[in-house]
């Protein structure tokens, strides 16, 4: 039984990929050219605001080094909470015709985030810091990316589907609505998995990496 469950997901999964490749192709390099933009705002900073960005972490690396954190679970609430909102925001937007550019601006902006804190540690502290944004941004983030990806190219093929309605109402649209709101529902345990990994896994790494460093 749980075989035959595991069968059609999968299936159902290469299928969704199949049929949507092309956006899923434009959603991947939109979210990478993010990064890369990310990483270049990094080398645009002035000498003082880099120096001001470093000075903050410096003293956060000096609390965590002191292992001042947040209770584990008020963190995995908060990520959790930030990261339903985001990934709800996106699938409210491919619920109109008007949000489907706002969900690739969403998608874009990610992806500088994650480009810049990269960036700014790898410029700042070299390898270190390229050790540091690897326990400190990459183990929630091998979840939380792909489920932007996917929830960021279900919202712009509703979004589509939408605009199309308006000109050929032949296609029923709530068959559809259920799907997209069931892949919505499915990424929000990526979501779960990814906020513990940042609220029980990431400080733990960062504290041994941060006082190895300092």
């Amino acid at each position: 039984m749980g075989g035959n469950v595991v069968n059609k997901v999968k299936k159902a999964a290469a299928y969704h990929i199949q049929e949507n490749i092309s956006v899923y192709t434009f959603t991947v390099i939109l979210f990478f050219i993010g990064i890369i933009f990310g990483a270049i705002i990094v080398n645009s900073l002035s000498v003082d605001q880099k120096q001001d960005l470093y000075l903050y972490l410096s003293r956060f690396f000096g609390q965590v080094a002191e292992g001042h954190f947040a209770y584990t679970v008020d963190m995995f609430n908060q990520s959790f909470t930030h990261y339903i909102k985001y990934l709800g925001l996106m699938w409210l937007l491919g619920l109109s015709i008007i949000g489907l550019p706002i969900i690739l601006i969403m998608l874009f902006l990610k992806g500088i985030v994650i480009g810049f804190t990269v960036g700014f540690l790898v410029n700042q502290m070299g390898w270190q810091g390229f050790v540091l944004s690897f326990v400190s941004v990459l183990p929630q983030n091998l979840l939380l990316v792909p489920a932007f990806i996917i929830i960021g190219t279900a919202s712009i093929v509703f979004s589509l589907r939408m605009i199309r309605q308006q000109f050929r109402k032949t296609e029923p649209i709530l068959p559809y609505f259920v799907r997209y709101t069931l892949l919505m529902v499915f990424t929000a345990i990526f979501l779960t998995i990814s906020s513990s990994f940042e609220a029980y896994l990431s400080p733990a790494l960062m504290k041994s990496i941060v006082q190895w460093i300092y």
